[in-house]
Order: structure tokens, then C-alpha cells, then sequence
């Protein structure tokens, strides 16, 4: 089984997935006051299709949330994976919910 792992990398301004200490792809933010505001996700073409994009959103947000920060998900990829997942609606700010078509499980 493959050792997967998500964290921030600050220096870059991205969380990054590794696959087994390679880097598989990662998702670009920009840090706005307290709030991050996530602009791209990427993931290896070699690692596609094994759900590594839904590992690397959910840890990422799973993250700011332990960390008690807001989110704006301007990555097509995260906006999708947050109306999916609606339980993750609560880290944008409630004056910004409507314009990412978001809404509070």
C-alpha cells in the first residue's frame, strides 16, 4: 500500500500530495488576511485517476478547518468537491456561500 501523505508547504504557497515521497500534485492558494483562497489543483497525469484530488481537497480542508480558517474556493476542482460534500460549506465565509453556489449541510 502506498504511503500518502498532504501538508502545506508554506514556500510555496500550495498543499502538496505525495505518493511514496513523490510529489503527485498539489493545490495553489493565495492567503487573503486569515482566509485562504484556493486558485488550483493539479494532480501528476501518472497519478490520475486514484481519488488523489478528493485526498489532497478533503486534507486540505480538513486542515484549515482544525485550524479554524475561512476558505474561498475559486478551484473549479475544490468547488465541486465542497457541493458534494456540503459539510464543508461552513469554512466559507457566509457572505460569499451564494457566489460558489454553496449552502450549509
Amino acid at each position: 500500500m502506498a504511503d500518502i501523505t498532504v501538508r502545506e508547504n508554506p514556500a510555496e504557497n500550495r498543499f502538496e500530495i505525495t505518493v511514496d515521497g513523490a510529489l503527485a500534485g498539489f493545490t495553489a492558494y493565495e492567503l487573503r488576511g486569515e482566509t485562504y483562497a484556493l486558485m488550483h489543483t493539479e494532480i501528476g497525469e501518472e497519478f490520475g485517476g486514484q481519488g488523489l484530488g478528493s485526498t489532497l481537497i478533503r486534507s486540505t480542508l480538513d486542515d484549515l478547518r482544525g485550524r479554524g480558517k475561512q476558505v474561498l474556493p475559486y478551484c473549479p476542482f475544490v468547488r465541486k468537491f465542497m457541493v458534494k460534500n456540503p459539510d464543508y460549506a461552513e469554512l466559507v465565509p457566509p457572505s460569499h456561500r451564494s457566489i460558489f453556489g454553496l449552502k450549509v449541510a
